[in-house]
């Protein structure tokens, strides 16, 4: 879908913020934003939007095409808006890609520029009787684009629109306007990094991911685990600003320790672009339940040797795994494990938890688990995860997505029952957690192959024989309205209360001290 007018209108009011003595220049546009027109239609008179991309090498110089349509007249890349272009620095990146074979991959923004235009052109077309099309005038928007390698990639031109290609030095741009904001604005053709992530550890082998929304065109890595993080804009002073202002919106609760440059990382924007992206290391030990989180889905701390579970950029899974390496864990600030105490009949108790999901015909949501896994293998069981250094509501939330793609708001959630299971004698005991989601987004599908085959809906009253059994008891209980269940304990023995023997002629007012009374 082409650019609407309200995102021109926003580029063009930004663009004149940085250039206000051209806002008579362009009243014409402005007015134009104001008709019930589609401005990036090459039929709309008496003027329409074009957009072109301002291509720099290492060497500084701009690269120049030469126009069959123009009459052979040398012009940066550019053309006219097509319907899927989605913004107007996509229909520029189309353009240079189809004129000069440069993919957006071989390109990266400016640091100086930030994907804003650097000259708005208006300028007057001659009528085409050939083509059947009047005089009319361009609002050409002009995108400035450094080569992210170091050498030039090969040009391979359209010939059905361009018949050569060259590359002038700044001084030698053809459009004076351009020209003269090239050298203002100093683009030496060499990238920077213009966007800042975080590396964020707990010093104890945790590193902070953060679950982007699944926005696909929309959101950068979207659905995916990510850095926290984000894109430079022209009020930032520098990356770690960048940084601490990205934090600061979306997790404002977090405070970052020891913040410092770690590495440059090579990311790819939605448009395809190359993007350069500063990494800093950060340490925070927090607990993740008590973050605010205004952007995404959730965020979690995670080892290293989870990764491959997840949905990640390689190069953030390669730079987590060797900063672990360079990182060894401080076993000082570590979390100490539980043990058994040989003094006290008190013993570690596990925590899982499972998701009960009723679709409108009171079905429940089953998966059926891979034949080789190490627990309940080719047996129906609940969306279920071990409680690992989280809380339950967050080890829920987690686990649905990872296993099924279905995204729960934890207030969309209550406790529907509990299952105490010993599955032998001296086994670790598991306290397991059964939570009904009222509501959710996503439809169930298989996303971790090594552990489950399929998600299917079951009526209640035709449960699968295959069937793990304290999930078979949750589900009973549950319809009946039972809270709790035990599975594999011993029958709890009825006990006395305790009594307090009392010697012959004990007064009254001893035994009141032996019960705690008060014999004063």
């Amino acid at each position: 879908m082409s650019p609407s007018p309200t995102a021109i209108r926003k580029t063009v009011e930004a663009y004149l913020g940085r250039h206000p003595g051209e806002r008579d220049a362009l009243a014409g546009l402005l007015a134009a934003l104001d008709r019930p027109v589609d401005l990036t239609a090459r039929t709309t008179r008496p003027g329409h939007v074009t957009c072109s991309a301002v291509v720099i090498d290492r060497q500084g110089r701009v690269l120049h095409i030469r126009h069959r349509a123009t009459g052979g007249h040398i012009l940066t890349p550019g053309g006219h808006i097509e319907p899927g272009d989605r913004t107007l620095l996509a229909a520029a990146l189309r353009e240079v890609s189809e004129e000069a074979g440069i993919a957006p991959g071989a390109l990266c923004l400016t640091r100086q520029l930030l994907g804003s235009p650097i000259d708005i052109d208006v300028h007057d077309i001659d009528a085409n009787p050939s083509k059947g099309e009047p005089a009319h005038c361009h609002y050409d928007f002009r995108y400035v684009f450094y080569l992210a390698g170091e050498e030039p990639p090969t040009i391979v031109l359209q010939d059905a629109e361009v018949s050569g290609a060259q590359w002038l030095p700044q001084p030698e741009v053809t459009s004076p306007t351009l020209r003269a904001k090239l050298i203002a604005a100093g683009l030496d053709g060499r990238p920077e990094p213009v966007n800042a992530s975080a590396l964020i550890h707990n010093g104890a082998g945790r590193y902070l991911l953060h679950l982007r929304d699944h926005k696909p065109g929309v959101i950068w890595q979207s659905g995916a685990f990510a850095l926290l993080g984000g894109g430079r804009t022209h009020d930032d002073q520098s990356l770690e600003g960048t940084l601490l202002r990205e934090l600061s919106e979306e997790v404002p609760d977090l405070r970052l320790e020891d913040v410092k440059p770690y590495a440059v990382e090579a990311a790819t924007s939605i448009d395809g672009l190359s993007v350069p992206v500063q990494v800093f290391t950060g340490r925070w030990g927090g607990n993740t339940d008590r973050l605010r989180l205004h952007e995404g889905v959730l965020v979690r701390w995670f080892t290293p040797d989870e990764l491959d579970r997840l949905r990640l950029s390689p190069a953030t899974r390669d730079l987590i795994r060797q900063h672990a390496a360079e990182n060894p864990p401080d076993t000082g600030s570590a979390v100490a494990p539980a043990v058994w105490d040989g003094g006290s009949r008190t013993v570690l108790n596990g925590v899982g938890v499972h998701l009960h999901l009723e679709d409108a015909e009171g079905r429940v949501l089953l998966g059926l688990r891979h034949p080789e896994s190490k627990y309940a293998g080719d047996t129906w069981h609940y969306l279920a995860g071990r409680c690992e250094q989280e809380s339950a509501l967050s080890c829920l939330v987690r686990e649905a997505w990872e296993e099924a793609g279905l995204v729960i708001d934890p207030a969309d959630v209550e406790l529907a029952h509990v299952v105490h299971v010993v599955d032998a004698p001296g086994s670790l005991p598991l306290m397991q957690l059964v939570f009904r989601a009222r509501r959710w987004e996503g439809t169930p599908e298989v996303r971790e192959t090594d552990k489950c085959l399929d998600w299917q809906w079951w009526p209640r009253h035709e449960l699968p024989d295959r069937l793990v059994s304290y999930t078979r008891t949750a589900i009973t209980a549950i319809s009946e309205g039972r809270a709790y269940s035990q599975l594999g304990w011993p029958p709890a023995a009825r006990t006395a209360p305790p009594t307090v023997p009392t010697a012959a002629g004990t007064d009254d007012a001893q035994h009141d001290r032996s019960l705690g009374g008060d014999a004063s």
